[in-house]
């Protein structure tokens, strides 16, 4: 029977190219960035590599519909390379494809690589048709702006809570990504702002105003995953393991049924119940240390919270306001800035939140070091709308934990 992938698969190293409007580099050249980083943190070599995956969600603007140019960029021996696509789940699609092959032991070493570049296409958002392309990539008659906005209206609207209230909570969730950026090198978006500078910004789409959404950008991130013991040969010490990795699918309920009110994310909630079970985590709330969520949008974060258990069903607010997620809380939050301020290459985030757990386990994050070390680390990447979506949540932690 299924036992699951706990402490099966070590990362060996990473590596993150620096988030932004990078005109100076092609998708290439930012997948080269990320994986010299990550190769001369594993200590191998190019030839040690045994499997490749690629993930990138808009092919049609810059690498095109194979794995061809993972393999080219980084001239990979030859071995076999998969291009993958999950909506904004894409990165953690890599990554589980990777671990996957380790774990089963079908390969001793594995790729992941995701990227993105997004800014060439001159609009400020997602492309869609007739914006930033020709091509019909996604539903015409339908924004993710104004799709999370809906779910910002159905959460206030199921728990009896005041627009001005959701605001403010949405707003120190914004403030809070925007302290934690001004720290990261690498990220996109390195501004303080206030929370005023939040409320009376220019509304979006009702309840969300323009620092209640994240932008969009160019970057690629990777990781290189073995088996704990190939690790230890290589001189590795204070792994860090893969606890857990689940993926959950809408099937179409949440369109066909009134179970669903719109106020939360099913597929969240059936990926962290399966990940909390396959890595022994019974008390996220005290267990998990820190998380790195996709925050798309600042009500999205508050909604995650409850999905992963973390918060009491319609009481995330509370904590966000009390700093139970701030960098000093309980369960600090998106400590490299999130998507909001590091930046979102859609195929690259979820290795990209990976990267951040990677460096606070290892004691590597520099200005942005917890001040506790931590034990367990929990990404939850997230694609689609409210609505339709596929969700992914892995925990890293120290081997042994």
């Amino acid at each position: 029977m299924a036992s699951g992938i706990r402490d099966k698969v070590a990362i060996l190293g990473m590596g993150c190219s620096r988030f932004g409007e990078r005109w100076d580099a092609n998708a290439e050249d930012l997948m080269v960035e990320a994986y010299t980083e990550a190769l001369l943190d594993a200590g191998v070599e190019t030839d040690a590599i045994e499997a490749a995956w690629l993930s990138t969600a808009l092919d049609e603007q810059h690498v095109g519909k194979s794995a061809v140019p993972v393999a080219s960029a980084l001239r990979l021996p030859y071995i076999p390379a998969t291009r993958v696509e999950n909506y904004c789940a894409s990165g953690t699609e890599s990554f589980r494809g990777a671990v996957y092959a380790v774990a089963a032991g079908a390969c001793d070493m594995a790729l992941a690589v995701g990227v993105e570049k997004l800014k060439d296409t001159g609009y400020g958002g997602l492309p869609q048709r007739t914006r930033g392309t020709v091509n019909d990539l996604y539903w015409p008659n339908v924004s993710a702006p104004g799709s999370f906005a809906q779910l910002a209206s159905a959460y206030s609207s199921k728990h009896h809570m005041a627009q001005d209230d959701l605001k403010r909570a949405m707003g120190h969730v914004s403030v809070k990504s925007h302290d934690n950026g001004s720290k990261n090198p690498k990220a996109h978006l390195r501004n303080k702002i206030d929370l005023d500078k939040v409320l009376n910004a220019a509304m979006i789409a009702e309840p969300l105003g323009l620092f209640d959404c994240c932008g969009v950008s160019d970057g690629a991130a990777c990781a290189i995953v073995t088996t704990p013991d190939i690790a230890r040969s290589l001189g590795k010490r204070d792994l860090i393991t893969v606890k857990a990795l689940q993926l959950s699918v809408s099937n179409g309920r949440e369109l066909s049924f009134n179970d669903w009110d719109g106020s939360y994310f099913h597929t969240t909630r059936v990926a962290a119940e399966k990940a909390y079970k396959e890595a022994g985590i019974t008390d996220p709330r005290e267990q998990i240390n820190m998380i790195e969520v996709h925050d798309c949008f600042s009500v999205t974060e508050l909604v995650t919270m409850e999905d992963l258990y973390i918060s009491e069903e319609g009481r995330a607010s509370h904590d966000i306001l009390d700093g139970f997620y701030d960098a000093d809380g309980q369960v600090p939050c998106q400590i490299d800035g999130g998507l909001k301020c590091f930046g979102h290459p859609i195929g690259a985030t979820g290795l990209r939140m990976l990267y951040e757990m990677y460096l606070q386990l290892q004691g590597r994050a520099e200005e942005r070091q917890l001040q506790r070390d931590p034990i367990f680390g929990l990404t939850h990447n997230l694609g689609g709308f409210p609505s339709q979506n596929v969700s992914s949540v892995t925990i890293v932690g120290q081997a042994g934990a």
